[in-house]
Formats: C-alpha cells, sequence, structure tokens
C-alpha cells in the first residue's frame, strides 16, 4: 500500500499479517525492546524486518535500525527512511540521499480518532476544509460512492500530521505541533479514496521549504500517507 504513494525510487516493504513471525533483531536492537510487552516488541521487529527488506532492494545488507531523539530511526550513511506500524500494518521505506533528502511515511487505522483528540491535532481551517470535503459525519459514519467505506478524515489528518513531523524532525532537530502544519487534502477524483495534499508550514527552519506536499490513501481499513522531499 505504501509503496502506492511513493516514487520508483523509493525502495518499501510492508506487511499486513499481525501474526507472522517477524524476523530476527541485531542484538543493538534487542537492547531497545528489552522491557517492553510483547506486542510492543512485535511490532518493532515486523517494522525492521520490513526496513531490511527495504534495504535489501537498494542493495544495502542487512543492517540494525536504531533509534535517535524521539525515535528517529537511524539509517545507514548516504539514506533516508522512514517506518510506521498500527494494528494490521507495518512498513518502511528507504531512499538514497542523493534522490531525497526527506521522506516521511505513517499509517493509521481508517477508524475515528478517540474522543478530543480532533481538537487537540486541528486547525480551524482545516476543521472547516474537510467539513466541505463530504459532511464531517462522513469520516465517522458515511460511505464512500465507490464502495470502500467511509473516509475518516480526522484520522487521516492525523496521519498526514505524522509524515510531516517524520519528514520535519530528522531535517532540523526540532519540535513540530500539530498545530503548525495546515493540511489541504485533494482527491484524485469525485468518487477516489485518494490523492494527493498539501502541508502549509506555519514556522520556519533552515532549509526547509514553506510547503510540503503528499499523497495518501484509504484502503483495506488502513489510512497511508507519504511525503517526499526531493535532494
Amino acid at each position: 500500500m505504501i509503496d502506492r504513494l511513493l516514487p520508483p525510487y523509493v525502495a518499501s516493504a510492508a506487511t499486513c499479517e499481525e501474526d507472522a513471525p517477524a524476523g530476527t533483531l541485531f542484538p543493538e536492537e534487542e537492547a531497545l525492546v528489552a522491557t517492553s510487552v510483547a506486542k510492543r516488541r512485535h511490532e518493532f521487529a515486523a517494522a525492521r524486518a520490513c526496513a531490511r527488506r527495504a534495504m535489501a532492494a537498494l542493495g544495502l545488507p542487512p543492517a540494525p535500525v536504531l533509534r535517535g531523539h524521539r525515535g528517529m530511526p537511524l539509517w545507514p550513511t548516504g539514506f533516508v527512511g522512514s517506518m510506521t506500524h498500527c494494528d494490521g500494518y507495518r512498513a518502511a521505506a528507504l531512499a538514497r540521499a542523493e534522490d531525497l533528502r526527506g521522506l516521511g511515511v505513517d499509517a493509521e487505522p481508517n477508524a475515528p480518532l478517540p474522543s478530543g483528540i480532533w481538537e487537540i491535532v486541528s486547525l480551524p481551517s482545516e476543521r472547516e476544509r474537510l467539513l466541505s470535503h463530504d459532511d464531517l459525519t462522513g469520516r465517522r459514519t458515511g460511505t464512500e460512492p465507490d464502495g470502500t467505506g467511509a473516509v475518516h478524515w480526522d484520522r487521516l489528518l492525523f496521519s498526514a500530521k505524522e509524515s510531516v513531523f517524520k519528514t520535519w524532525f530528522p531535517l532540523t532537530r526540532t519540535e513540530l505541533d500539530f498545530t503548525e502544519a495546515d493540511i489541504t487534502f485533494v482527491r484524485t477524483s469525485a468518487t477516489a479514496a485518494g490523492g494527493t495534499f498539501t502541508a502549509t508550514l506555519l514556522r520556519t527552519a533552515p532549509g526547509m521549504p514553506p510547503v510540503l506536499t503528499g499523497r495518501w490513501l484509504v484502503h483495506d481499513g488502513i489510512a497511508a500517507t507519504a511525503i517526499t522531499l526531493p535532494a
């Protein structure tokens, strides 16, 4: 699914199998989740198994993917990447730094956000625009004309902002609040559960453009977003 949102020169891998063997962790990775619950360990291992498949597609040998500040994945020198995991989906994407200087991917269950979160992560301008997309209640109870089920715009907005942060943080090493990016979604057609989005950044940082562009897709119960920032 993530591969449908990325250029062909970006390697990606994903799994939807909750109970599939996640693969073997390097000792350095094992240490990061030594005290975590079993579910968290499985998610961690499954995402890194995807990362190593993406590495192999770009000719890299298997290598540990450790964590920096705020959980930022630490990729081999000369590469940029991003990982995501949620119930029912884990994925990783990787590109050469000569092709991209920023990359962010995120996947979320296509379901309503928990109560109270929508107001925290969204701007008034975003809520107004999403009201015009379908009827905002459609993000919770409606169905799309193509039969794919409701696009839960609140969850999709959350995913897009996660992709923004995953692109922003490795380049700036500074925090970015949910309310510091203004997201606008565009459908590829009136019936499509996919399209593009723009993220207007409401703060500046050296080397960051004022607007990031990405793609989104809702399919098989998953809402996914991806941003690529060309080198």
